[in-house]
């Protein structure tokens, strides 16, 4: 670093810097070539997506501070259906966090791959057709769990209650933004 602490030319700092934005302009260019999607991380277990969402199977399940029936249990999820992000594995556990954030370590037998997702908003309209303008079926209110079912880029079809409609993905949580589902 020069007298200022500023990075000067030929630093260590900025040597990796420029290895690093070669790389990913190499890795831009060869996904360009090929037409590859862009890379995302997945699970050494089971080589799923991380993070991904998964939903309760069960009525209750402890959430531990670490991935074993050694660590403590910090508190515990009681409601089936709960839709929950997968942000790491380790052996049959799993790190979850909910829509507020809490999380902790979960086994994988309390988890289902069957995606719910959960509708925030005062009042969330169901509508019969993915537009803004579309015919309302149904209200629900935050906090409901629904069935997720295909999603656009912008709405999803869920099933709560019975009801099924459509919803603006900004009313729900356990969806990602890009996802498509058919």
């Amino acid at each position: 670093m020069g007298e200022t602490g500023e990075i000067t030319p030929g630093t260590k700092v900025e040597q990796r810097y420029v290895m690093r934005h070669l790389a990913g302009v190499f890795l831009v260019f060869l996904m360009g070539l090929t037409g590859a999607a862009v890379a995302q991380d997945v699970g050494r277990v089971t080589n799923l997506p991380i993070p991904r969402y998964v939903s309760m199977k069960a009525s209750e399940a402890n959430v531990r501070r670490g991935p074993s029936l050694n660590h403590r249990i910090d508190w515990v999820f009681h409601r089936r259906n709960t839709p929950l992000q997968v942000t790491a594995e380790y052996g049959h556990w799993r790190r979850v966090r909910d829509v507020d954030g809490a999380g902790g370590w979960v086994h994988y037998s309390l988890l289902s791959g069957v995606r719910h997702v959960l509708l925030r908003g005062e009042k969330v309209a169901l509508l019969r057709d993915p537009q803004s303008d579309g015919q309302e079926i149904a209200y629900a209110e935050d906090g409901v769990i629904a069935k997720l079912g295909k999603c656009g880029l912008l709405w999803c079809k869920v099933n709560a209650d019975r009801q099924s409609g459509w919803v603006h993905k900004e009313n729900l949580w356990g969806v990602e933004a890009n996802e498509v589902r058919n």
